[in-house]
């Protein structure tokens, strides 16, 4: 079953640096996200730990009599954390309504105006897939994103067989018009419910059919413009916490007229920590903070960050490393471009050189998923002497798949591998076993 496709593995002792085996270790292969391994390791040497994303509001006119005459700009350098989870987002903005108060602020005569310009305009990566344009996996990333810049689509059946099933929609200003083409089966039926939204597009499309009586289904959908988003949820989010707010919410980009001139911040907001926000990267394989970290590599005094000058940034540090010109090709941060390319030895040499740097490898390694226990690997290699030992970053997508961390030995020696697996016709459970089999035989390893 294996026999189509094509294998690259490295494994190596971080004891000793000996080479315990290798098959097309040198050979480029796509990597799908186990390039956010090499994304998280350029932005935690580039950055550091202690790496904070800021978002000020600043004003642009006066206060009189508790009015704002003007707008309210928000500015962002990339922050990817701002969501609605636990409540999240409802507190920051609550505690921003608060700030205002504080300044005698409790209308503003004006806009809330998102200002993206810190960085290059949100759009999809390079060479991203069309038709995974409408997933929550393939959003437009730019300086303010909210809710990962992604809503949920609740589909629930009509009240009989062929009458259109109801939609909701998690955020009520999405910025998108939701076309309803699905119908309600009959009882039994399966549910089968597909959208599409073109790159550019505000219209999104589902289709397909939820059975009677069926329990509603919730699907995960993108925004068309993430800086819309968030200027609409910090509207919202002010006029829930007792700010009148007479004017719309915009893209300035969209503004004719956007305010020459602004106050300095009348407030400043900062994100977690860079080693707190790469958990959710690496735990879960969250595309948009990958996205986010390539970009903020590039950042500088005069610079408008992009993933281009990222790309070229991570490079530069890595080489350093010892990874070797031609073994690394990266046209996004997170792996989900096929124009991504890397060879296993140049995984392992990034691997090798965070366990052996203090000052990278304890949250680098706290953020990887643990095998049987978290994140993309909490169902794998569960009761084998890998669970709980081995940690690695997961990768797939169509005929591809990656796994690439440390595990150790039965001996109690530390090892590091790579195994990446392209052009496989095989189902990806029977490709999955087939590197958990060796991850576990690398942990029952006895010299």
């Amino acid at each position: 079953m294996l026999a189509h496709g094509y294998w690259g593995v490295l494994v190596k002792s971080l004891k000793t640096g000996e080479t315990l085996y290798a098959l097309n270790a040198g050979k480029l292969m796509m990597p799908a996200s186990n390039m956010k391994i090499v994304t998280l390791a350029a932005a935690a040497e580039t950055l550091g730990w202690d790496y904070r994303y800021q978002t000020t509001i600043a004003a642009a006119g006066t206060i009189e009599n508790g009015v704002m005459q003007g707008d309210l700009i928000v500015t962002g350098n990339g922050d990817p954390s701002l969501t609605s989870d636990g409540g999240m987002a409802d507190r920051v903005f609550a505690d921003w309504a608060g700030q205002l108060k504080a300044r005698g602020i409790r209308a503003i005569n004006g806009r809330v105006i998102g200002d993206d310009n810190a960085v290059e305009e949100p759009a999809p990566g390079l060479g991203w897939m069309w038709d995974d344009i409408p997933t929550e996996d393939s959003t437009s990333i730019g300086a303010l994103n909210y809710n990962e810049n992604a809503l949920r689509v609740t589909v629930s059946p009509g009240p009989a067989p062929g009458d259109f099933a109801a939609i909701a929609l998690s955020v009520a200003a999405t910025g998108l018009t939701a076309v309803n083409a699905v119908t309600t089966g009959a009882a039994g039926t399966a549910t089968s419910i597909n959208i599409r939204r073109l790159l550019g597009s505000t219209t999104l499309t589902l289709h397909g059919s939820i059975a009677l009586g069926a329990k509603p289904a919730a699907l995960a959908v993108s925004v068309d413009n993430p800086t819309q988003f968030y200027a609409n949820a910090l509207r919202a989010g002010l006029i829930a916490n007792g700010i009148d707010v007479r004017g719309p919410a915009v893209d300035i980009d969209d503004l004719g007229d956007a305010p020459a001139t602004r106050s300095a911040p009348i407030i400043s907001y900062s994100s977690a920590p860079l080693s707190t926000l790469a958990v959710r990267l690496m735990k879960i394989s969250q595309n948009l903070y990958a996205e986010s970290f390539l970009k903020s590599l590039a950042a500088g005094p005069g610079a408008v960050p992009t993933s281009a000058a990222g790309w070229t940034a991570a490079a530069a540090t890595l080489e350093r490393w010892g990874v070797l010109p031609g073994a690394l090709i990266q046209r996004d941060g997170s792996g989900l471009t096929r124009y991504d390319f890397v060879t296993p030895e140049a995984l392992v040499t990034i691997l090798t050189h965070v366990d052996g740097d203090p000052r990278l490898k304890e949250p680098f390694e706290a953020s990887l998923p643990i095998a049987g226990r978290d994140g993309t690997l909490s169902n794998r290699m569960k009761g084998t002497p890998a669970e709980g030992n081995a940690r690695a970053k997961t990768g797939s997508m169509t005929a591809v798949r990656g796994l690439s961390g440390y595990v150790t030995s039965a001996d109690g020696e530390p090892l590091v591998f790579s195994i990446l697996a392209n052009n496989f016709d095989s189902p990806a459970a029977t490709i999955n076993n087939a590197t958990d089999a060796i991850v576990v035989r690398l942990a029952t390893f006895t010299r």
